[in-house]
């Protein structure tokens, strides 16, 4: 090899040279966005980059909550089962008057998408897990150490300029660059991007704890004008503090070992413990105003920035990169025209404002400007609880906005979207197949696209599946039914559930119906094998037509 060369996995290329190796994808940044988005483009069987500034992985506390959609998403990479052994799985929240009164709990026990709602992890940890994840995946590299210092794009190619830690340049090429590096993103500001919205005055001060056991499994809301407090048990001993700064209050006074002690003891801290991190932080709900300038994308942090009060941040990144991922993939494969990567942001810009708006709402009770407001809003959830309805709607947290989209790749029926699948996660049951062994849904659907019949025979689903679009798709084909047939029968697997899942609203109004499923696992299309020629001619011309000339109307 030259000397001015160097060798990234098994490619060599040219410093201050021609461009000479070309991967697909290039993502910047390895924290939980980068990681995952590298893993699933990994699983499709893409050659793809990560390229992260840092050394190695985050060393600190950071995130502390992950949900049962990211659980999904981390089913899909193929790293579940390391990640289920280290976190703390189905932990509630127990909101509290300033004399100790819990007037709401927050304690959801549905497993709607196979996972529990709310679960505590360690952020360095996870990363550490999907990092050792690309391993599996000898066509996907990772540079840490590494930056990206300049880029330029035509209608063909993205052309980057790496820089290692010794100051030495190397030019590569790809077909699509993520930026997916965090808040201060190198990418959207090279593309002339700036996040929108609000940076909020107050401040919170951060104490993350190790050998600190509670007594409580449950986080611990403080709803108190006079210092609001949020205490998160996580695994291993470890515990999370954050307290609101109160006006005057610097952050320097506050980073004071004594007013950290103070502050610990008077909040039920076990005295041993051992403080690993302390931080003042600002929180924002900001937008990037794009996330796609040409073959250029945005993911996580780089293009949105959360209020953590809802525990979301994290979240909404690892759901950008399952959107993204499978879109990519599509499109290199050639099995979707390159308008598909339109619907990313359509898709996923508006759940993303939801989860802000749930935050801040959160952030409000959470944080009462007087004794007053949050007397009123405490007894007002008090009155509440009294209320069946009201207690089952904010103790199984189904404030928590779904993500649900109505333009996109999907096809929308004509029937009420309240009966209606079409554009929603596709909620996960254990199923059972003819070997009498259960695993969640998903592990039969596969990486790509499925065809799943409700409450349909396996040939019906043959049938009417024959259509050259389905292949196209390649589309893996799926009986769900009350029980388990026949291992295999016309290249259908057949499984069974829990007939009580079958009866739910979501579900029951599809029996007898078959959805297509994308590969991130929402539903884009519902139809009776009496209408598959009609469902098949419509997805066609979706195909034929372009999703970006769809998504313009």
């Amino acid at each position: 090899m030259k000397a001015d060369a160097v060798t990234i996995g098994t490619i060599e290329a040219r410093r201050d040279g021609p461009v000479v190796p070309d991967f697909p994808v290039v993502i910047v940044g390895a924290g939980p966005t980068g990681l995952t988005l590298a893993n699933l483009l990994g699983r499709y069987g893409l050659t793809a980059l990560i390229v992260e500034r840092n050394e190695t992985t985050v060393q600190e506390p950071r995130a502390v909550s992950i949900d049962d959609e990211s659980l999904r998403t981390l089913q899909a990479s193929g790293v579940i089962d390391q990640v289920l052994g280290s976190i703390v799985s189905g932990y509630g929240s127990e909101y509290r008057t300033p004399s100790g009164r819990c007037f709401l709990k927050v304690s959801p026990t549905g497993q709607p998408y196979g996972y529990h709602r709310r679960n505590a992890f360690r952020q360095p940890l996870l990363e550490a897990q999907l990092r050792e994840g690309l391993g599996r995946y000898p066509h996907c590299r990772a540079l840490f150490g590494w930056r990206l210092t300049d880029f330029a794009q035509d209608s063909e190619k993205v052309y980057l300029t790496l820089t290692d830690a010794a100051g030495n340049d190397t030019r590569l090429s790809c077909d699509y660059l993520v930026g997916a590096d965090g808040a201060s993103s190198f990418v959207r500001t090279k593309l002339g991007l700036a996040l929108e919205g609000e940076t909020f005055g107050e401040k919170w001060l951060i104490v993350d704890l190790e050998q600190s056991p509670c007594a409580s499994r449950e986080t611990q809301v403080y709803c108190n004008s006079a210092r609001p407090c949020i205490a998160l048990p996580g695994p291993n001993r470890t515990r999370r503090f954050e307290f609101k700064l109160l006006r005057g209050e610097t952050p320097e006074a506050m980073l004071e070992a004594t007013m950290i002690g103070t502050l610990l003891k008077t909040h039920g801290a076990d005295p041993q413990s051992v403080i690993r991190r302390t931080a003042v932080y600002t929180f924002h709900a900001r937008l990037a105003p794009r996330w796609q300038v040409g073959r250029v994308f945005l993911a996580g942090d780089a293009c949105h920035l959360t209020p953590p009060f809802a525990g979301q941040g994290m979240n909404s990144g690892i759901r950008d990169a399952h959107n993204l991922a499978w879109k990519l993939a599509a499109i290199i494969t050639g099995r979707l025209p390159p308008g598909l990567l339109s619907s990313y942001e359509i898709e996923r810009r508006g759940h993303v404002g939801d989860m802000i708006q749930l935050a801040l709402r959160m952030g409000r009770i959470m944080g009462p400007k007087n004794r007053l407001t949050g007397f009123l809003t405490q007894s007002a959830f008090s009155a509440l609880r009294i209320w069946p309805a009201a207690a089952e709607y904010f103790g199984q947290m189904k404030y928590k906005p779904q993500p649900r989209f109505t333009r996109g790749f999907l096809i929308p029926e004509q029937r009420s979207s309240k009966h209606s699948l079409v554009g929603r996660l596709l909620p996960q049951p254990r199923v059972a197949d003819s070997s009498g062994s259960h695993r969640l849904l998903d592990d039969h659907l596969g990486t790509g696209f499925a065809l799943l019949g409700i409450e349909l025979d396996a040939a019906a689903l043959v049938d009417a599946s024959r259509h050259p679009v389905f292949l196209q798709l390649d589309a893996r084909r799926i009986a769900l039914g009350r029980s388990p047939g026949p291992a295999y029968s016309g290249d259908v697997v057949t499984v069974g559930c829990d007939p009580s899942w079958l009866t739910q609203d979501s579900i029951k109004y599809h029996c007898g119906q078959i959805l297509l499923v994308r590969p991130d696992r929402y539903v884009a299309g519902a139809f009776y094998p009496s209408h598959a020629r009609e469902f098949a001619d419509r997805l066609e011309h979706l195909i034929e037509l372009g999703v970006e000339t769809l998504c313009k109307k």
